[in-house]
Order: structure tokens, then C-alpha cells, then sequence
């Protein structure tokens, strides 16, 4: 990657950066959903209410967040919310759809499929040539239908409601339906994606949809096109950080560096990497600016090594048990605390690090939680994976 001498970038600079290219400084927000999503590269999509929390904080206007992200996500779908790194289910521009399948799909569904066949095998159930003829007969009624829930689909196909124990004898026996486990599978394999929720936007029940058609790409060179895609938006990062986010194997990663030339640069966690060319300094946005962040934002989730934007010491109250990150207060680059909504829809917030946080910053923090409020309205939130923070505030207790 190069003989180039290694350019220092500390952490007020990676904080501008964050602060420009993650949409959060108030000079840097988007117009449409579509912007947010492309200069993130993904959201994160495991929690439906988060993707309309993560645009709606980044978005110049937030008073158009549902419905423009509805649109993008279920009338034009220029959002697809698919299965992507480490397993997980993000929101991606559709032109990505290609490049996330190739790069960090396929090998996920191949374990996937084994894995499906395995357990039905185990539980003595039909074979993979008889999964094969379901599966063709669930996607063809569901290019029929447009959109559909397991149930309707099974209504056409009834295969689908067969039954298996799962696991038998082990602690997590369970009974599983044949088309909860294939429609998995068949999201990891990059031919079904999810479609318009049954109920608001905060519902985590979806109806399913035929995905976008996309070329094969070759799966080193996708890599290599994410890589470079998501260094661009939150580069400097080092190797740790994208082995992480991206859920491959080292291997994978340095030969994706090379592939698109990242040149190495000094971290205080040690070299870090930019995309060929991004190492002008990039100086802080002119105003200071504050953020309310969702649980599972991809900003507060975008590094495995955080102590650049996060202080240990607030990991405990911040982040459940599994590793996901609650709702987050922002000042200037670095969380500060964390906020939730009570029951009667009133948005809260508490500091956690008073470090450098006086009256401007509260008086920002405080003008951005009556701009959730403004466009949230009576919906209410509540984020699938809690945090101890967030259920102090959401319950009204004191710290």
C-alpha cells in the first residue's frame, strides 16, 4: 500500500470528519433519505423505527422523514433493507444490492442453506430436493402476489407450514415452520427482501418481496467496491474496524486494501487506512452541533474501537449486554449521553460527560430533542434491543 510517510490524524480531526461526512453537523444534512443512506453507505436495519430515526436525524428538513422514507424504501425502492455484514439486516441504496450480495452474502447463505438441510435432516424431515420445489413455488407467488407475508404465501404454497423439532434434546429445542427458516435463507441468498411493514413505521412485521434483480459480481472485487465505499465515508479506520464492521476475514480485508490502494495513516490506536487520496486534513464544520442518535445508528456502531468518539466509562449505561448501542446524545463528535422517550412521548435526555458540555451545548441538545419531537408527533418508540439508560429515562427514574 505504499512507501508514502504516514500522515498523524488525531482525534479532533476524525471528528470532523465524522461530523461531514455522517451528516450530523447541521451544514452536512441531507435532503432525501437517499443522500443519508448513500453517505453511510448502510443503516442499520435490524430495528425498522431506527432507520427512520437514523434519516430523520441527518435530514435538513426532518418533517419529511416518514414519508420520504417510506418512498424510498417501499414505493421507488431506492432503499432495499436486505441482509448484509456480519449477518445482520442493514439498509442499502438498491444499486448496492449487487456488491453487498457478492461481497459478504454469498458466504453467509451457502452456511445458511447447510445449515437449513442439516436440521431438517436431523428432525427427519423432507429432503433438499423437496425445500428446492417450495422454494420456487413460494418465489413464483410472490413475483404473483408483489408483496406478501409468510402466511399469504402459504396460503399458495401450504408445504410452507410444515413443521420440524428443531435442535431435539438440546435446551433450545424448538418448533420450527418451514417458511420462517427458508424465507431466512432466501434473504441471505440475496432473493427475497423485506417489503412494506403490516403495521407503522415502527413495526418490526414485514411483508416480503421478490429482490431486485442485480448482476454476479465477482466477490474480491465487490469486496474491494465496499471496502472503498465505506473507508470513504468513515475512513480513517483501522484494520480491526473493518474486519469488524464488515464481518470477514483478515485476509479478505488486506487484500481489499491493497485492491483499492488505501493508503496507511498513524492513529493514536496505531495505522489506520484512507482511501487513495483522502489525506488532506479535513478541518472541523464552522458551527458546533449536537445530535440525538437511535439505538443501533451507524455512526455509534460504525468502529470496533471507540474511544475516539466514546468514552469507556459510558459503555455500561449505553450498550446492552450483546454489544448494541442505545440512543445517544452527541456534542461536537463525542457522546456525551443518551436520551429515550416515556410513555407519554415526551423525549428526554440525560448527560453522562459533562466534559466541555456548558450552556451552548445544552442549549443545542435541548433545541434538537424538540426536533425528534416535532416530526416523531404521537408515534411512540421503543427500541428493540434496551439499554440500562434508556429504560432509566424511559421509566422517569433518576440516576
Amino acid at each position: 500500500m505504499g512507501d508514502r510517510a504516514q500522515r498523524y490524524i488525531g482525534v479532533a480531526e476524525r471528528r470532523a470528519r465524522l461530523a461531514l461526512r455522517q451528516r450530523l453537523a447541521g451544514q452536512a444534512r441531507a435532503g432525501t433519505p437517499e443522500e443519508v443512506a448513500g453517505s453511510l453507505v448502510a443503516l442499520h436495519g435490524t430495528d425498522p423505527a431506527a432507520v427512520y430515526l437514523a434519516v430523520g436525524a441527518r435530514l435538513a428538513d426532518p418533517a419529511k422523514t416518514v414519508a420520504e422514507t417510506g418512498r424510498a424504501l417501499y414505493d421507488e425502492r431506492s432503499l432495499v433493507r436486505m441482509h448484509g455484514m456480519r449477518h445482520t439486516v442493514f439498509v442499502f441504496p438498491t444499486a448496492l444490492t449487487a456488491v453487498v450480495h457478492a461481497s459478504t452474502g454469498l458466504a453467509v447463505a451457502a452456511r445458511e442453506r447447510a445449515a437449513l438441510l442439516k436440521a431438517m435432516a436431523a428432525a427427519g424431515a423432507p429432503d433438499a430436493a423437496w425445500l428446492k420445489e417450495v422454494e420456487d413455488a413460494a418465489l413464483a407467488a410472490l413475483a404473483r402476489r408483489g408483496q406478501a407475508t409468510a402466511a399469504e404465501l402459504a396460503q399458495d404454497e401450504p408445504r410452507l407450514r410444515e413443521q420440524f423439532v428443531y435442535a431435539a434434546g438440546k435446551s433450545y429445542e424448538g418448533l420450527h415452520t418451514v417458511s420462517t427458516r427458508l424465507l431466512k435463507v432466501l434473504g441471505v441468498e440475496g432473493k427475497v427482501v423485506r417489503g412494506r411493514p403490516l403495521g407503522s413505521w415502527t413495526s418490526s412485521q414485514f411483508r416480503w418481496a421478490v429482490a431486485p434483480e442485480h448482476p454476479e459480481l465477482d466477490p474480491a472485487r465487490a469486496q474491494a467496491d465496499l471496502l472503498g465505499l465505506w473507508l470513504a465515508a468513515c475512513g480513517p479506520a483501522t484494520e480491526a474496524d473493518l474486519k469488524w464492521w464488515t464481518g470477514w476475514r483478515v485476509t479478505d480485508v488486506r487484500r481489499a486494501l491493497s485492491a483499492i490502494g488505501a493508503q496507511p495513516v498513524s492513529l493514536d490506536e496505531g495505522t489506520g487506512y484512507v482511501t487513495d487520496g483522502d489525506v488532506d486534513e479535513v478541518t472541523a464544520p464552522g458551527e458546533p452541533w449536537a445530535a440525538l442518535l437511535p439505538a443501533l445508528d451507524p455512526t455509534a456502531m460504525g468502529w470496533q474501537q471507540r474511544d475516539w468518539y466514546l468514552a469507556p466509562e459510558l459503555r455500561p449505561r449505553l450498550f446492552d449486554r450483546s454489544g448494541n448501542v442505545g440512543p445517544t446524545v452527541w456534542w461536537n463528535g463525542r457522546v456525551v449521553g443518551g436520551w429515550a422517550q416515556r410513555p407519554d412521548g415526551e423525549i428526554v435526555w440525560r448527560i453522562l460527560d459533562e466534559e466541555g458540555v456548558g450552556r451552548e451545548a445544552l442549549t443545542a441538545i435541548e433545541k434538537e430533542a424538540e426536533r425528534l419531537s416535532g416530526w416523531v408527533g404521537t408515534t411512540r418508540i421503543t427500541p428493540r434491543f434496551r439499554t440500562p439508560l434508556e429504560k432509566e429515562l424511559a421509566a422517569g427514574r433518576e440516576a
